[in-house]
């Protein structure tokens, strides 16, 4: 009789009923367990190199290169010359991906489904992390876990995006949502021709304007999802400057361990919608997507751990009044609630979405300060 509590035996035996699955769903797409993990991670973080997958995935360079190659010969992948270094090679999803990514996320969801019966599921992928965490650092010292930074842009001086303070904003490329409403799809959808800014050219203008400049914004796309961003915020606060974050809330972890590291004194974080409606305005399937980590943010943030506040892009095919009270409801109290009204950039992820006229703002914002008497009105 096999004992149910050898851990080595349930790992494998996790992993390997896992890897059947795939196998057997992904047969119509000639796709194996093997590629799918590749797939994916290219899918979320296009133009990333071989060297860089093979970083983020953890498996040996020679598994990588042949994986990725049957997904290039599948023409499921490409890889692309950077234009800047012509020996480096970036590496994007086609068409043929983009036609079978929301089946592969459905059966991702229908395998985490059939794993959570009987039991607190998101409790137990919290203790994964860490114990994935612990992995790396016990059973593999010195290996490197950290995914290179990638900054979309930046913005070289703003009057509005830290209160009360001169600042600049940096834009980290990648975001776990895709709100339909997004004014900035290049950061969420990044093009193949899209040109990073390096981390040491920011540095490098921080360190000229330490006399003109009293803050730095670190926003996105989701700044959080990318490990390496503690470092990069070590090294701006070292040159002194104040540090604000805007994030969507969806990492209570590593928010936890950017505010408790003592270099962030300001955080803004967007509050999408209510609880029911946050899946369609984030742009996922309501299926695979967890509200718990945002209320975990929430509750964080009201915890009183970091000056902060909350803010809501108000979108009229998202948002109604009901809508505003309810959220105001789920985020008092708190002293800095701000509405934002919604502009088309012209980038957007979807088209065909509109803004409340002013008037229509300042009733909304009626309503909402029935719960938060100090909210506020951004962008009219």
């Amino acid at each position: 009789m096999v004992d149910k509590s050898a851990f080595l035996l349930n790992l494998s035996v996790l992993y390997r009923n896992t890897q059947k699955y795939f196998d057997k769903v992904l047969v119509p797409y000639d796709i194996g367990s093997g590629q799918l993990i590749f797939l994916l991670c290219i899918n979320e973080n296009e133009g990333l190199t071989m060297q860089e997958l093979t970083n983020m995935t953890e498996v040996d360079k020679g598994t990588t290169t042949k994986s990725v190659q049957r997904l290039i010969d599948q023409g499921y992948v490409q890889a692309m010359q950077d234009e800047v270094d012509r020996r480096v090679k970036r590496l994007y999803t086609t068409a043929k991906a983009a036609s079978i990514m929301n089946t592969i996320y459905d059966c991702r969801t229908e395998m985490r489904t059939a794993l959570a019966r009987d039991m607190d599921f998101p409790a137990f992928e919290q203790m994964l992390i860490q114990a994935t965490d612990n992995a790396r650092k016990a059973l593999v010292p010195g290996q490197n876990d950290i995914v290179p930074l990638k900054i979309g842009g930046l913005m070289r001086m703003s009057l509005v995006d830290y209160p009360g303070e001169v600042a600049c904003t940096i834009f980290m490329s990648g975001c776990n949502f895709k709100c339909p409403y997004c004014h900035n799809r290049d950061l969420v959808f990044i093009p193949e021709n899209y040109e990073f800014v390096d981390p040491e050219e920011v540095l490098s203008f921080l360190e000229a304007r330490r006399n003109r400049l009293d803050a730095v914004c670190i926003s996105g796309g989701e700044a959080l999802l990318q490990k390496g961003l503690i470092s990069l915020v070590r090294r701006i606060r070292e040159l002194g400057y104040l540090i604000k974050l805007d994030t969507n809330g969806y990492y209570p972890d590593r928010l936890k361990e950017l505010v408790e590291s003592g270099m962030i004194d300001y955080v803004a974080m967007d509050i999408k919608n209510t609880p029911e409606k946050y899946a369609a305005t984030v742009g996922m399937n309501e299926g695979a997507f967890d509200i718990g980590p945002i209320r975990q943010s929430v509750e964080y943030l009201k915890s009183g751990a970091v000056p902060f506040e909350f803010r809501t892009t108000v979108v009229r095919e998202f948002h109604t009044e009901e809508d505003l009270r309810q959220m105001a409801a789920w985020i008092a109290p708190c002293e800095h609630y701000y509405l934002q009204k919604f502009v088309d950039s012209g980038n957007m992820i979807q088209s065909g979405f509109t803004a409340y006229e002013d008037e229509e703002m300042k009733h909304l914002l009626d309503v909402v300060r029935e719960q938060i008497p100090a909210a506020e009105l951004r962008g009219i």
